[in-house]
């Protein structure tokens, strides 16, 4: 078996990464620069025509062509990863569990953080909603996974990108963005160790 994955310091090929750092999934990183235009270049078009990281091609899995399964959207990747490498399809619902979470992370949550006016409108009701949610505990079967980890990720990026927003209100999700980031594979991965 083996997975590439495709992306490049500054690009959501963390969380798949992330992810299997966790999960001890092994892969293979070939990172791109967006700087010099590399994403854009025919041999990576060939894997993302649109020429957005991170892509990732799994020979584990093959497609309608009998061809290494390639993806891209760094959602796609973790509900797959999920779900052929992660051991996390344990009920019938879970496959759909997690990827309403990686959705709602890539897109409502990202909207919610980094659209400046969405940010004072939005971001306060959906943090309060996580913290009840990460209060209870991991999003899926009671164990760390995809879903946590799309979701701790657009968490941490809080702090990252804006370092004085005050999340006292939200003591759970201070706390996950705490423990998000004394985790060993989230350190190695956003080069924080």
């Amino acid at each position: 078996m083996a997975i590439i994955l495709y992306g490049g310091p500054q690009t959501r090929a963390s969380m798949p990464r992330w992810y299997m750092e966790e999960m001890g999934i092994p892969y293979e990183l070939v990172e791109l620069s967006l700087a010099n235009g590399q994403h854009l270049k025919d041999d990576f078009l060939a894997i993302n025509p649109f020429g957005k990281l991170p892509a990732m091609k799994d020979d584990s899995v093959l497609d309608t062509n009998n061809q290494p399964l390639i993806l891209f959207e760094s959602g796609a990747i973790l509900l797959h990863l999920a779900e052929h490498h992660g051991a996390e399809i344990l009920r019938p619902g879970d496959r759909s569990l997690i990827s309403q979470w990686t959705h709602f992370a890539n897109s409502t949550l990202a909207f919610a953080i980094f659209v400046p006016d969405q940010k004072a409108k939005i971001l306060p009701r959906l943090l309060a909603e996580l913290n009840s949610e990460i209060a209870k505990g991991y999003f899926i079967n009671n164990k760390w996974g995809a879903a946590d980890c799309a979701i701790s990720s657009y968490l941490a990026y809080i702090k990252l990108f804006f370092p004085n927003e005050d999340l006292g209100a939200y003591p759970a999700v201070e706390s996950l963005i705490q423990a998000t980031r004394e985790r060993p594979a989230y350190k190695k991965i956003m080069g924080l160790s």
